[in-house]
């Protein structure tokens, strides 16, 4: 139980790392006009070092999640399973 808690808070600490990664990997630059006389424009640059670490401390956050998840409902049905094997072992 203790490792699945484990399991999932590092998957929402990935996540968090993801997001913070995503968000830092884009800034903005000017654009020069093509053309005489018209404005300059904004741009968007993505950095792929940081897109690269988002798109990985994603794909960790989830296959943590999902083994978190996994493990915490093996403990559950352990813990049933031993509940309702006990009794069927008393002599009738």
């Amino acid at each position: 139980m203790k490792g699945a808690i484990v399991e999932l808070v590092l998957a929402l600490a990935a996540a968090a790392g993801s997001v913070v990664s995503w968000l830092a990997s884009i800034s903005m630059v000017d654009v020069p006009p093509i053309l005489e006389g018209e404005p300059m424009t904004t741009s968007a640059v993505y950095s792929p070092p940081l897109l690269t670490l988002a798109l990985l401390l994603a794909t960790v956050a989830g296959v943590l999640a999902v083994l978190g998840v996994t493990r915490l409902r093996r403990a559950k049905r352990g813990r049933v399973d031993s509940a309702v094997a006990a009794p069927a072992n008393d002599p009738v």
